[in-house]
């Protein structure tokens, strides 16, 4: 069975969940969900959704003795944390199930003979381990604390986003300029995706000190910069018949928008959370449901998603994201904001989610007649 089959929906479904209980923990003066209190929503956002993410694209076909265990941790991990984040075992099973996906995604890359090929399994694995770095926080590392680790991984995810996005929108946009007979010459763009592969860790090591924010700021806005050059030399602007396209290059715009603007607010000393959000809510929210989709129907009916589907969830997306930056750094005094930013990320990922459901049912039954 291939992994997105099962880890996409699965995902899909978390992040439409995540987003309003957390709200509903505080607005409601309950506190349940425990485990979505405080930082918490953020840990499930990056340690659940998107390693549950990195586990779909990456993990291939895998017999039912790999996905079975590894979606029966992801699983276990996520209902833990929910109920009981405190309790040990709950703690433990994020950075196990982590720590086991990287076991089997990162040796996938080792076989490229060019280092930037090899690249992706060294990123998927310093996210994994930040799993564990969390569970070693908690437990009373002194250094750093969870709120700057999350903020570290957020740049995690910008950086393998770049990096994996490029890899997938280049040869696509290649491909379907080549029909038109339009050259592309600028493909990988292997100097600005180098530079980007050396500025962004960087980032991200700068970030964990007070001392050295303003240089992780300028860093951020070059990269900012870096990436927008390379949008443009796509020439996009010929690829107007292909929706899906577009809307996974407006999720990489997304990624030099929330680079640049967390790079302004690292370098102005402004309240960082806000920023941060335009990564983890605009551009993984654009790019992951772009990636799932277009994966999905490309298995189960061999064509590329109605234009529809991709343009009303980028639309969603971006009145979330927008959303919960103009909520600022104190969100829940602006609840009106909050609930409208996760009212729109829900239905993006629920209607992906139904969509996902319904692909499978298709590919399944067309698979039966096949044998039949």
């Amino acid at each position: 069975m291939h992994a997105f089959w099962l880890f996409f929906p699965a995902a899909a479904l978390w992040a439409a969940l995540v987003v309003p209980l957390s709200l509903f923990a505080v607005l409601s003066g309950t506190g349940w969900p425990p485990g979505l209190i405080g930082a918490g929503h953020g840990h499930e956002l990056v340690f659940g959704f998107a390693l549950a993410l990195i586990a779909g694209y990456t993990l291939g076909p895998q017999p039912w003795r790999i996905l079975g265990p590894l979606f029966g941790l992801w699983l276990a991990a996520r209902v833990s944390w929910l109920l009981a984040p405190d309790w040990l075992v709950s703690q433990l099973l994020s950075p196990a199930f982590a720590l086991l996906l990287a076991r089997y995604v990162v040796p996938r890359f080792q076989a490229a003979k060019k280092w930037r090929n090899k690249v992706a399994g060294p990123l998927i694995l310093v996210l994994c381990l930040m799993a564990l770095a969390y569970f070693l926080v908690r437990a009373g590392l002194p250094f750093p604390d969870t709120r700057i680790l999350l903020h570290t991984a957020i740049i995690g995810l910008l950086l393998l986003m770049t990096f994996m996005g490029g890899r997938i929108i280049a040869p696509a946009v290649a491909g379907t300029l080549e029909k038109k007979g339009i050259p592309l010459e600028a493909r990988v763009q292997p100097l600005i995706e180098g530079w980007l592969l050396a500025i962004l860790p960087l980032a991200m090591v700068c970030i964990l000190f007070t001392a050295t924010e303003i240089l992780a700021g300028l860093l951020l806005l070059a990269a900012s910069l870096l990436i927008i050059v390379r949008v443009a030399r796509w020439k996009l602007w010929h690829c107007t018949d292909r929706p899906d396209l577009l809307v996974l290059a407006i999720g990489y715009l997304w990624l030099a928008a929330g680079a640049a603007v967390t790079g302004v607010h690292l370098a102005t000393g402004h309240a960082l959370l806000p920023a941060l959000h335009l990564i983890a809510v605009g551009a993984l929210g654009t790019l992951s449901c772009s990636v799932m989709l277009r994966l999905a129907w490309q298995r189960a009916c061999r064509r590329f998603p109605p234009a529809w589907q991709v343009l009303v969830i980028a639309v969603l997306i971006a009145l979330a994201g927008v959303g919960r930056y103009l909520a600022g750094p104190l969100p829940f005094s602006q609840p009106g904001l909050l609930w409208l930013a996760a009212g729109a990320w829900s239905l993006a990922y629920l209607g992906l989610l139904a969509q996902l459901l319904h692909l499978y049912s298709a590919f399944t039954q067309k698979g039966k007649a096949n044998n039949g």
